[in-house]
């Protein structure tokens, strides 16, 4: 089976493309997008890994479901289209930057700009069914993600991991934490963000350890 994601990528993930799990996750997601409105679009659903290479990646964020709203989802975890209104949880990130950073709310939300700088945007679920949240969970998905933590987990050495809420804590389980540094917190969800989400400092704390490393800081 060939899947359409960037080559680093590819190479350690080709093993899962052939797993059973992965070609009935396929054949799902087909069936799905001829009879609904599937996001993100089909040449984004691996964006987060051709937006930032396996080589370079240095952070990784953990999300769960797409956006689910018309025009939203680009495949990065959090991050919406140029000219979209932030959700929710968006607009408590940029809130927490600038509490934590003194950067200013920026115009657009589209992540693109963290993942160029080696910011995997991972979403556990890659795909969702138009106005039904985790309508493509429990798929396969999952099993996929897992299998690229797991990688980035064993290859890497010293990689940021940044898990908000107790779904992206459950899932980094199988993070080396005597590997990597792993910063966790409640999620920027409006119904947990003040239960530990705000003032939580992970950009600085990010860019303190990538310096210590000697490891370029993200401009978030």
């Amino acid at each position: 089976m060939t899947v359409k994601i960037a080559p680093l990528w590819y190479e350690q993930l080709k093993d899962e493309f052939e797993k059973d799990y992965f070609k009935k996750l396929t054949e799902f997601i087909k069936d799905d997008i001829q009879n609904h409105t599937v996001y993100p679009p089909g040449k984004l659903i691996f964006n987060a890994f051709e937006k930032c290479s396996f080589d370079d990646a240095k952070v990784v964020i953990i999300g769960q479901d797409p956006y689910h709203g018309e025009g939203q989802a680009n495949g990065l975890c959090f991050s919406v289209n140029d000219g979209i209104r932030f959700p929710p949880s968006l607009k408590n990130i940029f809130k927490e930057i600038n509490s934590d950073l003194g950067k200013s709310i920026p115009e657009s939300g589209n992540l693109e700009r963290w993942a160029s700088q080696g910011v995997l945007l991972l979403n556990a679920t890659l795909t969702v069914r138009k106005k039904e949240a985790g309508s493509h969970q429990k798929k396969g998905w999952e099993e996929f993600t897992d299998a690229v933590i797991t990688k980035v987990s064993e290859k890497k050495e010293n990689v940021v991991f940044i898990l908000w809420g107790a779904y992206a804590q459950k899932k980094g389980s199988i993070i080396d934490k005597e590997k990597h540094y792993v910063l966790e917190s409640a999620h920027p969800s409006p119904f947990s963000a003040d239960r530990g989400f705000f003032g939580n400092k992970h950009f600085s704390k990010t860019n303190e350890y990538l310096k210590k490393i000697g490891k370029e800081p993200i401009d978030w």
